[in-house]
């Protein structure tokens, strides 16, 4: 039986290939107001998970959860694009999130999160040419973990392996990862009002 990593990305392989095409960020990340507009999105969409998920939610099972977090990162880089602390935080938020109580559920949706920490180290330097930005300057959440972000990948597969080693959580993590990618492209798709 393959890795519990090797299934979530088999089980989530159509919902991120459809997201990517609907998203198409290198064309989002033209301009400053489009790479902005996308940053104000993933905030809103992180900041209703992690008020969900927190610290308590994975205990043992991924001590280094709170490393993890990406709200504070994307307020960095809202700031840096001049956005006030009180504009950001009256961002709205994705209300539509997937089922997430349980723990291994929660590694699902982590999974499709931390995934993104690995597709923003290509991003990084897109940004960088086009826009100017840099990671300590507007480019924070791209850079994430920095150099780390092989070696994060690799302990957050062995914590998902761990807890995942069974068939009923594995199934449980596969489907709410498939779940917040669609939860995720219904936010970042919708026609704004």
């Amino acid at each position: 039986m393959p890795s519990a990593v090797l299934s979530l990305r088999a089980a989530t392989w159509p919902s991120h290939q459809r997201l990517e095409k609907r998203i198409d960020v290198k064309s989002r990340f033209t301009t400053l107001i489009g790479y902005r507009a996308h940053m104000e999105n993933l905030w809103g969409f992180c900041a209703a998970i992690e008020s969900y998920l927190t610290v308590d939610t994975f205990g043992e099972a991924l001590p280094d959860y709170a490393s993890r977090r990406k709200l504070s990162l994307l307020a960095q880089d809202l700031e840096a694009l001049g956005l006030s602390a009180a504009a950001i935080s009256d961002l709205p938020r994705c209300p539509d999130l997937p089922d997430l109580s349980t723990t291994a559920a929660a590694f699902g949706c982590i999974y499709v999160l931390e995934g993104a920490s690995l597709g923003g180290r290509t991003l990084l330097p897109v940004v960088e040419s086009r826009l100017g930005l840099v990671p300590l300057r507007g480019a924070a959440f791209l850079a994430s973990y920095g150099d780390a972000v092989s070696s994060m990948w690799v302990r957050f597969g062995a914590a998902v392996d761990a807890w995942c080693h069974d068939g009923v959580r594995r199934k449980s993590a596969e489907n709410a990862a498939v779940a917040t990618f669609e939860a995720l492209e219904r936010w970042l798709c919708r026609v704004p009002a």
